[in-house]
Formats: structure tokens, sequence, C-alpha cells
């Protein structure tokens, strides 16, 4: 769209990948500018350079656009990489007499439970800084054993002098009642008041210890990091006359201000990601795909994730560089399958793909800045795929010898292969992967795979994401005008949001519905108090659910709640009863109408709707693409290549229909419409690609 002198003023995403940070601008007219540049080791740095730049395309100043700038949105993986790498503050453990070693005890069990050399995770808490104190409470929390006041802060000053700059802090039953840890909250002020505090009332306040107390560790072990890079960013903003407020992406799908998600930091351990789906739910929406599975590949990983009726699937039991963190996040999974994604030879003479990744620097062979290992996109370059003078959109030139090359020396000849072969080879293995990943959030879900569109995102997706199609019998790819940008996008249109959590343990023939709309409104109090927004905010939401299981069983299903009003009431527990049995089947593949049901936890998600982003529908033009061919090229779908026309995407028009083979080059991406595909551009010049499938629906290769 174009920007005239009258656009603005912008509300701005930011998402910081591992090879690009990215940048979208939006006004109140649909005025979109942007733009991606290089992620810093100091990610504040490649978030002020991102939006400069877009300024600058927008025909103003990096000042200029901050100072009318009523939001910015920031997806960040400062969270992520902390523990990722083990990089997180130096944390203490405070817990009930007896139970520190309750984090290393994991409920009894690992991983992979049949692999006998699977090393224990590294110790983010050492057991020498992990302390008992002696209190106790029942599980009703009735206190049984005062806390020792005397023990708390002799720990905090052991503590001091070994260092430490963060304090877990979880006992026993204080989801119930929270007055102990309340109390060493405000010893750890007297005494150590530079110190970060992580309780576990407030960052998970539900039953299940290790699941508490893992979570509880995580965010003390993220939260100084976190805190210290949104204080030092919001400052450098405010430096540039950034007068508007500044949240950050949620792993819940939500955004949150700086103060909340600083202090808990765990809740933005999938920031990034969950831009990328909450735009694929808004852009479902407006083009008609209720149901998607979101894949987003970038430089270094590949991410997927599933839509139903435009709802992103949640889960609390993600593992996160082996800790549990058992916060309602997005279920999004994650493979080292990237552009970056190196492929090697092991030891036994097979060709393997990532998960180690060339990152930004050096980069792929092809970026020419020292890298000489082979990479997806070093394959994608080689098979004709990526337009080496193109990428970009033209930004930044690929030299397509130096990527034949590393295929050929570190792959091709050691193996015995044409080069042609061991590119087709490896691009075959991280199709595989991939299309694996998606099996994994599907059909181990509940979910077939062929009942949903496939929406890529992602510098690199789009190229993917055809073959994907066919091998998991998909008949339509979307791939969003936006792709290249598509999580800072999400960052721009998602919603406030707060998830606030209570343990509720009672038979659903015993319920006490005035104590759960009792229990519910003290919630949704909290989550108003937290959640801010100001002017920013439309209207409120709130969204209800409760964790319910069949008696005996060790998993619940997490199922929303029915009710029009903010009572919830017999008839709404009965209907709420039946879709747990629909969902438990769907799962399980299993329901028994006459077992009993327990209600474990309930969950309150508020949210604050802002201003819709506005998107202008066009009217469809003529169907033949050829104004915006703009030459042909050799391309490898098998081992001889064939002549495929390519296309500018900047000059194809709602209504374009494109017949396979071709490839669409935009900026910041490249669609690939392999033999037997046809795409479509449609009002929202979005790409829609519609996959023929063999019979089986699981045609694995392609008619050339």
């Amino acid at each position: 769209m174009a920007v005239g002198e009258e656009a603005g003023p912008w509300v701005i995403g930011v998402d910081v990948g591992g090879t690009f940070t990215d940048v979208v601008a939006v006004d109140p007219r649909g005025n979109m500018v942007t733009t991606k540049t290089p992620s810093t080791p100091d990610q504040s740095d490649g978030v002020v350079d991102g939006i400069e730049k877009v300024a600058e395309k927008a025909g103003g100043t990096l000042s200029g656009m901050l100072s009318a700038c009523p939001l910015i949105v920031h997806g960040t993986t400062v969270a992520t990489n902390t523990l990722l790498e083990y990089q997180g503050a130096k944390t203490g453990l405070l817990t009930t007499e007896g139970f520190r070693d309750e984090i290393e005890f994991r409920r009894a069990y690992k991983e992979s439970v049949f692999s006998a050399r699977l090393q224990s995770p590294y110790q983010i808490v050492p057991r020498r800084f992990r302390i008992g104190i002696p209190e106790r409470l029942d599980q009703e929390g009735n206190v049984l054993t005062e806390l020792d006041e005397n023990a708390v802060r002799q720990a905090l000053r052991e503590f001091q002098k070994e260092g430490i700059e963060a304090v877990a802090v979880s006992f026993l039953f204080s989801f119930v009642n929270s007055e102990h840890e309340q109390r060493v909250y405000e010893l750890v002020q007297e005494e150590a008041p530079e110190m970060f505090v992580s309780l576990s009332h407030e960052v998970l306040p539900q039953i299940r210890e290790f699941e508490r107390v893992s979570t509880t560790v995580v965010n003390a072990y993220t939260g100084p990091g976190m805190q210290s890079y949104l204080n030092h960013l919001e400052t450098r903003l405010r430096g540039h006359q950034f007068e508007g407020e500044l949240f950050v992406m949620q792993s819940n799908g939500g955004v949150q201000n700086v103060v909340q998600s600083g202090k808990f930091a765990a809740g933005g351990l999938l920031s990034g990601p969950a831009g990328g789906v909450t735009a694929a739910s808004f852009i479902g929406a407006r083009s008609g795909h209720p149901n998607l599975i979101t894949v987003d590949m970038g430089g270094t990983s590949y991410d997927v994730s599933v839509i139903e009726n435009l709802e992103p699937t949640v889960t609390t039991e993600s593992w996160i560089s082996r800790y549990r963190v058992a916060l309602p996040m997005m279920d999004i999974h994650t493979v080292g399958s990237g552009g970056g994604s190196i492929a090697w030879i092991d030891n036994g003479g097979a060709l393997q793909v990532g998960p180690k990744s060339a990152g930004a620097v050096p980069g792929p062979a092809c970026y020419a800045q020292g890298g000489t290992e082979p990479t997806v996109t070093d394959v994608n370059v080689f098979l004709g795929y990526i337009n080496p003078g193109h990428f970009l959109g033209g930004e930044m030139k690929l030299d397509a010898d130096l990527a034949e090359k590393a295929i050929r020396t570190n792959i091709a000849e050691p193996l015995g292969l044409s080069t042609v072969e061991a590119a087709l080879a490896i691009s075959e293995i991280v199709n595989n992967d991939m299309s694996n990943a998606v099996r994994f959030v599907t059909t181990q879900r509940g979910f077939d795979p062929r009942s949903f569109s496939l929406l890529a995102m992602g510098g690199a997706g789009a190229i993917h994401a055809g073959r994907q199609a066919e091998d998991l019998g998909i008949n339509t790819v979307v791939i969003p005008l936006q792709a290249p940008v598509f999580s800072a996008l999400g960052d721009v249109a998602a919603n406030l949001k707060v998830t606030e959590l209570k343990t509720r343990f009672e038979r659903l023939q015993d319920i006490d519905l005035e104590g759960m709309n009792a229990d519910f409104e003290k919630m949704e109090k909290t989550a108003r108090e937290k959640l801010g927004g100001g002017d920013v905010v439309r209207q409120f939401e709130a969204h209800r659910y409760v964790a319910m299981r069949y008696a005996g069983e060790v998993h619940e299903v997490t199922v929303p709640v029915r009710s029009r009003t903010k009572r919830i009431t017999a008839l709404n527990m009965e209907a709420t009863l039946s879709d747990f049995h629909a969902l438990h089947e769907r799962l399980y593949a299993h329901k028994d109408l006459s077992q009993d049901v327990e209600i474990l936890n309930l969950s309150l998600d508020l949210i604050g709707v802002r201003e819709r982003l506005p998107m202008e529908e066009e009217a469809f033009a003529a169907e033949d693409p050829a104004p915006a061919k703009i030459g042909e090229r050799n391309m490898y779908f098998s081992e001889e290549p064939a002549i495929v026309p390519f296309y500018d995407g900047s000059w194809l028009q709602p209504g374009n229909l494109i017949e396979g083979p071709g490839v669409i080059e935009q900026w910041g991406t490249t669609i690939v419409v392999y033999p037997n595909q046809e795409a479509l551009i449609d009002a929202y010049r979005n790409c829609v690609i519609e996959v023929k499938q063999m019979e089986s629906g699981l045609q694995t290769g392609w008619n050339t």
C-alpha cells in the first residue's frame, strides 16, 4: 500500500528472530511499512535500527515516528535464549524443608524413559543453592509448622555471600494459602532488596508441586535478564522521544506491559513464535480459513502450531530446555530446520540436516561472509528456488557459486553423488523433518491434517510449503502477503491478555457453583488490575475454562465454559461436561459417560480488545499473470532441470492465477508453486495455492 504524507501515527510491532529483526508499522488508515534488519547481540540495537529503517521508508525520522507512536508491541527471544543457552541469573531456591530435591525427582520420570544414557538436565539451581526452610501447611492451607524466619534470614545471607541474583520461593500448598511465601518476600526486601524474587503462588498458583517449582525456578532464572533488557530498551526508546506504551508478546498469544513481562519472564518464553500464530488467526478470519496448521520457517528453526475454528491450541505441558513450564502457552512445536540449518555427514556416513545452524554470522555459504558449510538456503539457491539477485527484494546479493561449492565439497564428493543429487537429498531430508513436525502437532493431538489448510510464514516457509502439503495430504496452502514479517504483524494485531489460574479440586457431582463463580469473579478482578492498556483497550472479554478429568486419571483436559453471562449455571456445566467427553475421546480415543468426573483447576483469560487492524479488500483483476512475469530460469524438482517462469510478486493483482510450476518473488520470501499446483492471489493479496493430491492423499513426489 502506498504511504502518503498523511500517513501515521504508527503502531509498531517488532519481532526479534535468530537471524533477522522484523518490524511492521501500521497506521489507522491501513498504511503498512515493513522491514528486516540483522539481529544483534544486544537486541535493542536491532530494534532501534529496524524502527529507524521503517521510519525512513515512511518518509520520516526515527524520533518523528516514535514521538507520535501510541504503542509498540515487542516479540523477544531474551527469555528463550537465556534458558536455551543456560545463561540466566545465579539462582537460589527456598522451599519447604525436605523437598529441595523435587526439582530433580521430576515426578520420577525423564523425557526419554528408555534411554539409559540420558544425562540429567543442566542444573539452573545447583543443590547447594537449594535450601529447605522449616514451615508446613496442610492441603487446606492450615498452618502445621510456622515459618522459621531466622532460617530464611540465614539462607538469604548465605545467598548474598554466594552472589545469588534471583531467588525462587516454592512452599507446599502455597497456592491455597500464600501467607508464608508473602512473608519471605518481605524478608527478602529487608535482607537482600537487590535480589529478583519469584513466588510460586504468583507464577503458577496450581496443584502439582514439581510443575510449580520448575516453573517458578525458570521464572527466577530468566527474570533478571528480561527485566534488565526491557528497562534498557524502554530507556533507549524514550531517548528517541517515544511517549507511548511498550508491551511484550506473551506465550499465550496476548500482550502485557513491560512491568508484568519483566516480573513474569517465563510467560514470554515463546514470545516470538506466538506472534506468528496470532497473525495466522487474524489472517484466517479475514480470508476464510478458520482451521490452519501454521508453519514458520526462519533462519534457525521451524515452528509448527494448530489453529482450530480461529482459536490457537494451548497447552500447559511445555518442556523448554528440559525444564517443565506449566503456564498456558500456545502449543508450538519447534525443530531445528531453518534456512541456516547445516547439512553434514555423521560418523556412519549418513546425511543429516540440522539442528546446528549457521546463524546470521557467518550465515549460509551463499552469504559470502565466510561460511563454508552447506545450509538449506544454499540448497534452495542451487536448485533455483531462490534468485540470488533478489534476496530481500535485492537488498542482499547471494553468491550461487559459493552455494554450489559448499554442497559439492562437503556432501556430494564425500558421498559419491552429483551436486544435484546431494542438493535434492538435503531438500528431501529437511522436508521430511518438517512434515514429521506437523504430524507431531496434528495426528498425535487427535487432528487430521487433511482437514486443515497450511499457512506458511517466515522467510523460507513458502519455498517448502507446497511440498509439505503434498506429503501430508493437505489441499490448500496460504502464504500471507506479510509472510516474511508475520510474527511482527501478529504483535501489531494481538490483543492484551492476562491469564489467571487457581486450583479447585472437587467431583463434578458435588460441585459448588457459588464457590466457583466467586473464584472466577476474584480472578477477573485480579486480571483487570494486571492488564493495564489505558487508551488502547476498546473493550474487555473474559473467557473461563475448567480443567477436568475422569476420576483416577493423571492428566486433565482443559474445557471452555459455555456461558453468555458472568454467572455459571448448572446448565452451563452440563454443556461443559458434554464437551469434556467429546474432547477426551478426540485426544485419547476413549470416553466413559458413566465415569465420575473431577474438576482440578480453573483458569480465566481476560482479553483487552484493541482496535481491529485495518486491511483493505481489493476487487479481482484478470486471471492472466503475464504482466508480472519477469523471466524464466532452470529449477530442479528432479535430477533433470525444468524451465520455470518467475513473477514479481509486487506486480501481481488479486485474481491472478499461476499454474505450476512457477515462482513468485516477493520482498523477504520466495513462493514456489510446484508442478500439479496452482496459485491464486486473493482479495488481500495473499497467495492461496491449491494442491493436487493422489487418490491416497499421500503424494510424495512430483510429475514433471
